[in-house]
């Protein structure tokens, strides 16, 4: 997609998607064979359920249907939040992984998996898990250390709720 047709759409989805509570996070048009197929990925402080984003659909829909921003042709338009491997890249990404383990590749020091206690805006605190029983260990990165990160996906993980609440059946 052009740099012209990405910044025109943006310009003309993004005050829609930001009064529906949620932020513009990418644009992507894809083209096989004839078909284009336009996406949209919104996000939000509390994530994103499939209701706003059929809500959402219709009224991009409807916004792109009186212009002609995609030009002539059909085309489909998939609204979706963004996948659980979401590369992180700007500072609100950090602030909703709080509390989820990543996998963050350094500029100088290599690969580290931790997870994210606080975020500030010069960086991240972070509990880097124990190897063979020792304790976690606190660790300070600066976001101008971190080339590339990534939330780890966790099976067993249980949320604070959860433990919140088997906590009061405890007691």
């Amino acid at each position: 997609m052009s740099t012209t047709q990405s910044e025109r759409l943006r310009g003309l989805l993004e005050p829609l998607v930001t009064a529906a509570g949620l932020d513009l996070e990418e644009i992507e048009v894809s083209r096989a064979g004839r078909r284009r197929t336009l996406r949209i990925i919104v996000d939000s402080d509390d994530g994103v359920e499939l209701d706003a984003c059929a809500e959402l659909s219709r009224s991009l829909s409807e916004k792109l249907d009186e212009t002609d921003a995609m030009g002539e042709g059909e085309y489909v338009l998939e609204v979706s939040s963004p996948g659980a491997d979401r590369p992180l890249t700007q500072h609100r990404h950090y602030v909703r992984a709080t509390g989820r383990l990543v996998k963050l590749q350094l500029h100088e020091s290599g690969e580290l998996v931790a997870r994210i206690l606080t975020v500030d805006d010069a960086g991240l605190d972070l509990e880097v898990p124990g190897v063979k029983g020792r304790k976690p260990t606190a660790r300070r990165v600066a976001f101008d250390e971190i080339a590339k990160a990534r939330v780890e996906i966790e099976f067993s993980r249980k949320d604070k709720q959860d433990q919140k609440d088997e906590k009061e059946e405890e007691a």
